[in-house]
């Protein structure tokens, strides 16, 4: 298959969906970490009981079982809504059908929660919402014994042996205890780039007010699943992780973009291989590709012929992912406190459609910018516990409270009076406090890991 051929793929599959009417109903995912309360692994056992009570309570039908026999993944067939586990029975999912009214959703996450945790709360147990789970160290973290799962740990345990010019890190179990709050949201193309400029240009802002990810071997950090992401063999190829180094400014540059992210899995005859990662274009180009598959309990070589229908496998894990929906995936914020999960998609909603205003005002900007970080060096700094001196506090807070009200006037503009999820935004724009800060300087002024596990997952 020639360049041009695979180009025109990528378009249809990528940009043709953003030609559509757009349609403003919310898409929003949140994994939620399962914490033993007595500080031993989380008990399966315990988890896998509460989601079967909950698929029995509310009537979901399941649609996933693992190698055993266990549903691990059940669908409301009236709102579409999902509980699942990711990666891990460590590591529950919720999501949503897509409904345009936040507060809609909202009551259906804390029913959904406030069942689970009085089912797990009666075992010792509790979901909470941290990005990371803190038992992650005690935790059985394999995964979910599910062929796609099994291929994924695999891939990922791979840096362990295989040689390339980067540092990957040692977790490569880290899709058992990470935990995102994921939105999607649709965008029509003459909107899209304007969207991309947009929020690369905020990840530094949503660092301070979103950060939740604390991981006790990286003390620095407060938020690893940055690290997790980009220093794994998802990394690699850095295109297909974190943010764009230069933000594109054509649809023809977004679609060469697009061009260089690298597939690193297919499935043949029900098997789900993985090699190493192979940029799309090349890999189409390919004759043959020699791929790694589980099955017996031991690991078999395959070699396959690259196929168009494998674009389907083509998965990227941007903070701004262009998925096939037409929509544009927000994929770098943590599980939040479960008292303001709805914030993330109140924020993101809100500003979608003052992405204009939200450029020009980052542009102007003098706080972050204009010091000599693009913006991808921005959010690592802005990861980080100690921020450079030369970051001014409280312009740093009205810069963050200007782009909160360029959200709230989004969703004023919306008339469905959902605003108020934004709130808790702004008391950590005054204090400059995200989760993960606030979780740290907790512990060290002596308060107990269990109590704040437990303050992360009152609803409010």
């Amino acid at each position: 298959m020639n360049r041009n051929s695979v180009r025109a793929l990528l378009y249809e599959k990528y940009i043709a969906p953003t030609e559509r009417p757009r349609n403003k109903a919310i898409g929003i995912e949140i994994e939620m970490p399962v914490v033993n309360l007595s500080g031993g692994p989380t008990d399966f056992s315990v988890t896998q009981a509460a989601a079967q009570g909950l698929y029995e309570q509310f009537g979901f039908a399941c649609s996933g079982k693992d190698a055993f026999g266990q549903c691990y993944s059940a669908t409301d067939p009236v709102t579409g809504d999902n509980l699942s586990f990711d990666c891990s029975y460590n590591n529950m999912e919720l999501s949503f059908g897509k409904e345009q009214d936040l507060r809609i959703l909202d009551r259906r996450f804390r029913d959904y929660v406030s069942f689970l945790n009085a089912q797990l709360r009666a075992e010792g147990h509790t979901l909470t919402g941290m990005g990371v789970n803190p038992r992650w160290d005690v935790n059985n973290n394999s995964f979910l014994p599910v062929p796609r799962y099994q291929m994924l740990q695999r891939y990922l345990s791979r840096s362990r042996e295989w040689s390339e010019k980067m540092y990957f890190h040692p977790y490569f179990a880290f899709g058992a205890f990470a935990s995102a709050s994921q939105v999607q949201l649709d965008v029509q193309k003459d909107h899209l780039l304007t969207v991309l400029k947009a929020f690369s240009l905020v990840e530094p802002v949503k660092a301070v007010l979103f950060h939740n990810a604390y991981l006790s071997a990286e003390p620095e950090l407060l938020c690893a699943r940055d690290l997790f992401w980009e220093n794994s063999t998802h990394g690699i190829n850095p295109h297909n992780v974190g943010m764009y180094e230069r933000i594109p400014e054509t649809i023809d540059e977004l679609l060469d973009y697009i061009a260089t992210t690298s597939i690193f899995c297919a499935e043949r005859e029900g098997r789900y291989l993985h090699f190493r990662p192979i940029p799309i274009v090349e890999y189409l180009e390919t004759d043959t590709v020699e791929g790694e598959y589980l099955e017996d309990g031991a690991y078999k070589t395959m070699t396959i012929h690259p196929e168009s229908s494998d674009l389907k496998y083509l998965r990227t894990y941007k903070f701004e992912d262009l998925t096939y929906r037409g929509t544009i995936e927000f994929r770098s914020v943590c599980c939040q406190p479960f008292s303001s999960a709805m914030s993330v998609a109140a924020f993101h909603m809100g500003l979608m459609d003052r992405a204009g205003e939200l450029s020009e005002l980052l542009e102007r900007d003098d706080v972050l910018y204009h010091h000599g970080y693009n913006a991808s060096e921005l959010r690592k700094l802005m990861n980080r516990r100690n921020w450079p001196e030369w970051i001014d506090r409280e312009k740093l807070t009205i810069l963050c409270r200007s782009v909160l009200d360029l959200a709230k006037d989004g969703l004023r503009e919306q008339g469905l009076g959902v605003e108020p999820y934004l709130e808790p935004l702004y008391h950590r724009a005054e204090t400059l406090c995200s989760p993960a800060r606030y979780m740290v300087e907790q512990l060290e002024a002596g308060a107990a890991l269990n109590e704040l596990i437990l303050q992360y997952a009152d609803l409010g």
